[in-house]
Order: structure tokens, then sequence, then C-alpha cells
């Protein structure tokens, strides 16, 4: 449980109709193999003791009194156990009968949570037999199993030794309806919703119901633990298929397959499903009275997925469709400033790597969205010490290819001049010697836009700028950035797919190359006409610092959950000590040059990670890195025994 982690199962046993013993051996083997896994919570489905199929039995004492000793079997079952359980069954209160969920934990029935929603339609006759949960919203303590216990017709159940994990309980119909009581307990604080339910099978109803289940988790920020019926329902009517589903904030983790085994396990992230609800403060507070149950904090050994590149989708298909989308975003932003401003001129400094060629492709297509021809582009590239022949060759090539005016301006007198000036021998490579190069670079760029009359598109990438791997007043600025919330990892992509997808074969062939060429500033001068200033071997492999970025801005994560998390999703690609050295370095960059970013020129927003100082990112500039480093060295695995 410890870095908000806990593991949750769904499971569906196989159970005979009206036979409580039988139904809570099973429950009993389900728990005991849930508890064995790790898991600190068990779903099982609707009137799992008896059986959802029991028609007019449940209106028989023999049945609801057999039901409620199987409940207190179960109960002794879970004494000793750190797992909380949930199980559905018929319950008297105050003279009716209702279908209820009953919360069990540590040998404890915590509460009675009754279904509020009573479907009479279709296949459904519940209400023949059972009232309406919103009877007991006045009612909180009934005598079941020999105890007084709550009755929690509004209650959610929080443990006490990690407050965001917080359980909601509802029952099958209450997630068909509109307005279900998941958002009641969601507003309340629960961070897991549980769902114990008997959907029967019908042509296409899994992929409806798994619909429902990743919507009902996305719009309420929470796990949502769907437990379905399965073999042993009659089928006189109907046949269950024991579609088991466990999803995160809007995404399946886990789901047994329908007809399968019946059997759901993963871990759900509450740490972070708490941090979004802060962060979206238009999120409802609804106050209900909070159960407490205790639960030691333990490791939780990770089985989900964890991405290695979360802004890139892995899927062909996909991750084409968000090429497309990315870039229709890029291209339609700059193409309203384009037609705000009145200007048909466009400026980019085209160096012969990715992200210039990105930002060359996005002008192209911004310029016939909005009506321009391409003529009103240009590309100049500036060739100075660290220029190989290989990036200035592919600049010049792309330009030709893509039809737009190159233009060729060597700038290395003018920096020898401006060192000179400033006393620099020319020959030191040090801050004064790289810096010099971009911010005339950036010089020229602009006087060339204000004599034509033109834009300068800045080319600079999120990832760049969540290191501050940009000179300040130099590539860091432009008039609008067009690439300035695409992460690294996915210009890569993009360009790809333009070449792809989109490009002639002469487009194709250099955009290759350039795919193909090592990522450099090119501010060192070359040794034997090839790079070597190569931009990963200083600050790092970009796939780990979005990994970082993503993790640690975007969900707010610690520095040493996230070490944890990229150990495990890289495992196999970079030991714990190199991930370690260039996460420190993450943290500590992404504090330092923090001054950059809050002065960023405009560009227009792609993702979920943005760091923009209008809207993305507010960050003083001198915010002091000292508690992320201290979390980080807590997990220094040089120091771990």
């Amino acid at each position: 449980m410890k870095d908000g982690f806990v593991k949750v199962a769904a499971i569906s046993p196989d159970v005979k109709v009206a036979d409580c013993e039988y139904n809570s051996e099973r429950i009993c083997e389900g728990i005991a193999k849930a508890y064995d896994e790790g898991c600190k919570l068990a779903v099982f489905p609707e009137l799992s003791v008896c059986g959802y199929t029991c028609g007019d039995l449940f209106l028989q004492n023999v049945l609801v009194e057999a039901a409620e000793k199987a409940v207190e079997k179960i109960r002794d079952f879970c004494v000793g156990k750190q797992i909380f359980v949930v199980v559905g069954a018929p319950v008297v209160a105050c003279g009716k009968l209702y279908n209820c969920a009953i919360a069990v934990y540590d040998g404890k029935i915590l509460g009675i949570v009754p279904k509020r929603n009573v479907p009479s339609y279709s296949e459904f006759y519940e209400g023949r037999y059972f009232e309406t949960g919103e009877k007991l919203d006045n009612v909180d303590k009934t005598v079941y199993c020999g105890d007084e216990t709550e009755v929690c017709s509004k209650a959610v159940f929080r443990c006490r030794n990690m407050r965001d994990f917080c359980i909601g309980i509802e029952i099958c119909e209450d997630m068909w309806i509109a307005g279900g009581p998941a958002d009641r307990l969601c507003a309340a604080g629960a961070s897991v919703i549980c769902n114990l339910s008997a959907s029967d099978e019908t042509v296409g109803k899994d992929e409806y119901r798994r619909l429902l289940v990743k919507s009902a988790s996305g719009k309420c920020n929470c796990a949502y633990i769907y437990s379905d019926c399965g073999s042993g329902e009659s089928t006189t009517d109907l046949v269950f298929s024991a579609h088991d589903i466990i999803a995160e904030n809007g995404a399946i983790l886990s789901e047994s397959q329908p007809f399968g085994k019946g059997y759901a396990v993963s871990e759900v992230d509450v740490e972070k499903l708490a941090t979004e609800r802060i962060k979206q403060n238009t999120t409802p507070s609804y106050p209900l009275k909070e159960i407490y149950f205790d639960c030691a904090l333990s490791d939780t050994v990770l089985t989900r997925n964890i991405e290695k590149t979360p802004f890139v989708p892995q899927g062909e298909g996909d991750r084409a469709a968000r090429c497309e989308r990315v870039f229709s975003i890029q291209a339609h932003g700059l193409a309203k400033r384009m037609v705000h401003t009145n200007c048909r001129h466009l400026v980019v400094g085209l160096s012969g790597g990715l992200d210039s060629a990105l930002a060359l492709l996005v002008m192209c297509k911004a310029a016939e969205i909005a009506g321009f021809d391409r003529s009103g582009i240009t590309a100049i590239t500036m060739p100075c010490f660290g220029t190989t022949k290989r990036t200035r060759s592919n600049a010049e090539k792309l330009a030709r290819a893509l039809g737009v005016k190159f233009e060729k301006i060597d700038i290395t007198k003018s920096v020898q001049r401006h060192l000179k000036d400033i006393g620099h021998d020319g020959i030191t490579g040090d801050v004064a010697f790289e810096n010099a190069q971009a911010r005339e670079r950036t010089q020229v760029l602009m006087d060339f836009a204000n004599r034509t009359g033109g834009l300068v598109v800045g080319t600079g990438d999120l990832s760049e700028l969540a290191l501050g791997w940009a000179t300040y007043n130099g590539d860091h600025m432009s008039m609008y950035g067009v690439n300035g919330s695409v992460p690294k990892t996915l210009v890569r992509h993009l360009v790809r797919y333009y070449a792809e997808s989109v490009a002639d074969i002469k487009a194709r062939r250099v955009l290759e190359d350039i795919l193909d060429t090592p990522v450099s500033p090119e501010l060192i001068p070359a040794k034997d006409g090839e790079i070597v200033q190569k931009t990963e071997e200083i600050v790092g492999p970009y796939e780990l610092h979005d990994f970082f970025l993503y993790n640690i801005v975007r969900w707010g994560f610690k520095p040493s959950k996230t070490f944890r998390l990229a150990k495990y999703a890289f495992n196999g690609d970079f030991d714990d000590e190199t991930i370690y050295r260039w996460l420190k370095t993450f943290v500590s960059r992404f504090f330092a040059q923090q001054f950059k970013r809050s002065c960023l020129p405009d560009g227009p927003k792609v993702g979920s990670v943005d760091l923009s100082p209008r809207g993305g990112w507010r960050m003083p500039s001198d915010a002091c890195k000292t508690e992320w480093i201290k979390d980080l060295e807590s997990c220094d695995p040089s120091k771990q025994g």
C-alpha cells in the first residue's frame, strides 16, 4: 500500500442457486486466494451468498436466514486478515427485504449498504422482492449476524493508515442509471467504488458494460471495481458471464473476459486519484458519514502496466491517431495567429534536427489552413562552429522538398566579432561560447522577420523546457512556439508520422535521415565532420526525462515514487543507478531552470502536461528543490542495504 498502491480483486466464484453454505465456501476460497496474492480489497457479485437468480425464494425465510449464516461464516473466516471484503446478500431491516452489500474487515462487519435503484423492467423484476435502499436513509443501525451493525446508505469506508484509500459501494443498477450513488460517494471522498453486479449477457452488452465502467471511473476520478455474476446462476431465462472489470480514471487495468475465469486483479493508485481531485477544483464536495478501518502499510508488488513512454501510445493505430491530432492542433494554432496578425510570412531557423523539422512541417500545414502559399515561408540555416555537413545538407534538402524559401546565413564571423567585443578568446568552449551562437541565430531570425513583416516560429519542445535545455533569449525565444507542449519522445513520432503518411518521396528520404541524426545543439566544433555534442550524453536520455516529467508534473508524484515506477517500467533497459542519477538531474534542472519557463512565448497546448506560465504550470522561479531532493535521496540505490 506504500506510494498509494492498493492491490484489489474482482471475483466471480462458482455458485449454486440457493445453496448458501456452498456459496460461502467458494467465497472464502476466493478471499484466501486474493489475500495470499496481497490484495487489500476483494469484491464479490450481487447477492453472491445465495445467488442472484433465486426468484421467489427470496421471500422464503429459510433462504434469508441461511444467507445471514453464510455472511457470519465469511466474517469469521476474515478474522486476522487485513483485507476489505464486500459480498452481496438479502437483508431484512425495519421489516422489509433489501438487496445489500456487506462490508467485512478483519472479522467485523463494518456496514450494510442497501441497493438504491431496484430495477423492474425487461428481464429484471427485483421490485417484486426488494425495497429501494432510499427507505433506509434515516436508519443508522440494525442487528445482523448477532451484532449491532451500521446501515450505510450514506457512508464511505476510509482507511486510517492511508486516508486516500476510501471505499464507496454501489450495486449493479446504480451504475447503469443517471446520477447514481458513485457521484455522491466520490464527492464525499471515495477513491475506490465497488460495484456488486448481476449483469446478464446479451449480444454486445460486454462492450457497453466496459464503456460504462471506464466512463464511471473517468468521470469520478476513481478506481472502479466491477464484480459480475457468473457460473452457476440459473439459466432458466438468463446467462451470466462473470465479466469482472477493474478500471482507474478512465482506463481499464484488468478484466476477466466474459465466460472466462471470473477473476480480475490489479493495483490501483489511490494517491494519484487523490492528487487529481485536488487539482480539479470543480470537483463537488458532498460530506457523508465516514466509517474507519485500520490496515498496516506494506509494499505492494506491482503487476499493472506502467508505460515507458506515457506520451506515446503503444498501438500503431492509436499512435497514428495521436500524431494526427497533435499535428492538427499545432497547425491550427499557428494558422489562427497568422490570420489574427495578418501575417503572410513565417520564418524558422532550420538546423537539420528533429524539432526544427517538425516546426517547418507545422508551418506548411498552417499556411495551407490559413489559405497562404508556402512561398511565404522562409527556412534559414545559420552554420557556425559546431554545424556539420549532414545537418546543413538536410536543412536545405528539406526546405527544397517542401517548396519553401531557403536562406543560408553563416554567423561565424558575427559570433567571432561578438566574442572579441566581450573579451572572449573565441576558443574556450564555455557557456558564453555556446550561447553567443544561439543568441546570434535568434537575432538573425527576429530581424529577418521584421524586415519581411514576418513571424518567427519557435522550435523548442516540452522536454527541453522541462530541463531548461535552451539558451535564455536565444532558441528559448520566438513569436509563437508550436512545439512548446510536445515532448521529445513524441516529436520523433510526429516527424515519422509525416514522413510515412504525408510526405512525398524526396521529403521522406531527408526526414528519415533527420530521424537517424543524433540530437544535438551543435554548439561545439565537430570532430572529423561528426557531431560531438550529443544532448542525451549530457542531460540524460529523453525517454527517461519524459517519464519523469509525466509522473512528477502530471500526477504530482514524489521523486521516490517516480523512481520506483521507473525501475519497474525500465527494468532491463536501465539499471537503478542510471535511473537515479538522471532523475536527480531532472529534479535539479527542473527547479533551477524555471526562470526560462516564466517568460515563454505563446504556443498551443496539445496534451495533459504543459509548462506554459499562463495556464499549464505556475511556479516561482526561486522555489527550492530541497524537499524533493531529500525525498529522492531516501531511496538512493548506493545506500540501500
